[in-house]
């Protein structure tokens, strides 16, 4: 879908896709939509690691270790995002925090990808599907507890 958005007099037009919002704008907040994404994402990287025939135990042992501190640095980006009510539902809105918690999540996962392949770890080992997807579900718990704690509630599903 095209937009056109304006600033300061100049407007242009952008691709927008449909029911994608870009990162600041404000976006409701349900349970079904929070956990899709990480959950198929995690998914995909773990029957990929499965599929594998050449995996050690050094692999597994950093594949395991990596998923814990990717969900870790998830559920600290999730700190940042901010919820508010409105309209009597919950909703959520990226931060400037959270994209700078995000490039130093980034640099810290790189540097331990380097780090476990310099202590063995076969350099195809670890899916980037596994990394992105519990990344993300940790950064969905981490907002589904603080929105259950605000007390407001998650938006409905939406019927089409």
């Amino acid at each position: 879908m095209l937009a056109a958005t304006g600033v300061g007099g100049a407007v242009r037009a952008e691709y927008v896709e449909p029911g994608v919002a870009r990162p600041y704008d404000p976006r409701r907040l349900g349970h079904g939509k929070l956990f899709i994404a990480p959950a198929i994402l995690t998914g995909i990287g773990t029957l990929s690691l499965i599929k594998k025939t050449d995996l050690t135990t050094t692999d597994l042992t950093w594949v395991i270790t990596g998923a814990v501190l990717g969900a870790a640095l998830g559920a600290l980006r999730g700190t940042t995002v901010q919820l508010v009510d409105k309209g009597g539902v919950l909703w959520q809105r990226y931060t400037g925090r959270t994209f700078l918690t995000l490039i130093g999540a980034l640099a810290v996962t790189a540097g331990f990808h380097v780090l476990a392949v310099k202590m063995g770890m076969h350099e195809n080992a670890h899916p980037l599907q596994l990394s992105i997807g519990v990344s993300f579900l940790g950064e969905s718990l981490m907002v589904a507890r603080r929105g259950m704690a605000s007390g407001i509630p998650f938006a409905p599903a939406r019927t089409r």
